[in-house]
Formats: C-alpha cells, sequence, structure tokens
C-alpha cells in the first residue's frame, strides 16, 4: 500500500526487452536504501517488485499486462519517473489509500501557469469517469491529488510549486501519457451496492 507521496525523482538507466516482458532499471538511492529482494516500490505509480538491488539502482521486472495497461511502455532510457516506497504500518497517511495498481492511462491535455500554481488539464478515460468527483483523489504518476474539476472527459488538478519541483508533474507536456488510479473505495462502494440491488458487476 502507498499513499501517493512521492519520495524522489528517479531515472530509468536500462531496459531489457525479454519479449513478453521487459526489464527496467532505475536509479533511485532513497527508495532502494534498506530494500530487499522482493520488496515493492512504485514507478509513477505502479506497484513493482525489486529483482536486484546495489549501488542505489534496482530491477523490476515488467509483465505484458501491466506494460499494456500502464505508460511504462512509453518509457526510454534517461526518462525520470516518480519513485515511492510502501508505506510503513504506524506512519502517516499523507496522500490517500494507494494500491499501485493502475486503472488506466491519461493524456495531459495543457497546462495553465499561475503566480504560485499550474492548472493541467488530462483527459480521461470514459470508464472511470464515474469514479472522479470534483475534491476527490486521484493518482496520477503515483502522486497523490486533489481533483480540481471532474467532467466526463477531463479533469483538472493544482499543482503546487513543490510538487512541480520534485515530481515529474513538472516536466509533462501537453501529448504525454499519465498513469491514473482511481480511489479504490469507490471501486468497492460501486460493487457493494450492486451486490446490494441483485447486480453482477464483476
Amino acid at each position: 500500500m502507498f499513499t501517493g507521496i512521492v519520495e524522489e525523482l528517479g531515472e530509468v538507466t536500462a531496459i531489457e526487452n525479454l519479449g513478453d516482458a521487459s526489464r527496467f532499471r532505475l536509479r533511485g538511492p532513497v527508495v532502494t536504501e534498506g530494500a530487499g529482494h522482493g520488496d515493492s516500490i512504485a514507478v509513477n505509480g505502479v506497484c513493482l517488485t525489486v529483482v536486484e538491488f546495489g549501488d542505489g539502482e534496482f530491477t523490476a521486472d515488467v509483465m505484458e499486462e501491466t506494460l499494456k495497461r500502464s505508460s511504462l511502455g512509453a518509457l526510454d532510457v534517461g526518462s525520470r519517473v516518480n519513485l515511492e516506497r510502501p508505506m510503513a504500518v504506524g506512519g502517516r497517511l499523507g496522500g490517500h489509500i494507494v494500491q499501485g495498481h493502475v486503472d488506466g492511462t491519461g493524456t495531459v491535455l495543457s497546462r495553465t501557469p499561475s503566480e504560485n500554481w499550474e492548472i493541467v488539464k488530462i483527459a480521461l478515460p470514459g470508464d472511470l469517469s464515474k469514479y472522479v468527483v470534483e475534491k476527490g483523489s486521484i493518482t496520477v504518476d503515483g502522486v497523490s491529488l486533489t481533483v480540481v474539476e471532474a467532467a466526463a472527459d477531463y479533469f483538472t488538478i493544482s499543482l503546487i510549486p513543490t510538487t512541480l519541483a520534485l515530481t515529474t508533474l513538472g516536466i509533462k507536456q501537453p501529448g504525454d501519457p499519465v498513469n491514473l488510479e482511481v480511489d479504490v473505495i469507490a471501486k468497492y462502494v460501486e460493487r457493494l451496492l450492486g451486490a446490494s440491488h441483485g447486480g453482477n458487476d464483476k
């Protein structure tokens, strides 16, 4: 479980094509401190398992399903990525409950700078629209954010200087893909309501 509070801006240092999968090597001295084989690290909001680690870097195997459902397949060597370790039991929940299970991808539509913040508009897949509400939470490339405006096919977020400086959201441009994870509580509520009304949503 993660909180969507990015700990480190990392970098892809190598990508190995394994046919139906890829092996990524990423630099992240902070998130690899104390890491072990089999640990989880969120990369742009995608929960990955540490295969090897050392010298401030770690490798993770990314299966075909993950490459299809997320924007990790669009990364190149040198790409910057948001990194976060799992939440420690007893720690503060600074963002919201994030699983690292990407629900889909969106596309940056526009950026509107202001004096102290920046409004970013992101295209929203139709099947995720019902889970996104004004003032609700959403995870964009692993960053826990509050929705400013929620429309049928897009939403906007307001980014403070800290988020712009310490995450990849500061360098994303219109046309760039981003990973989206909606609030899991909303999905559970939908499923429970469907069951209570005799529905069989899967």
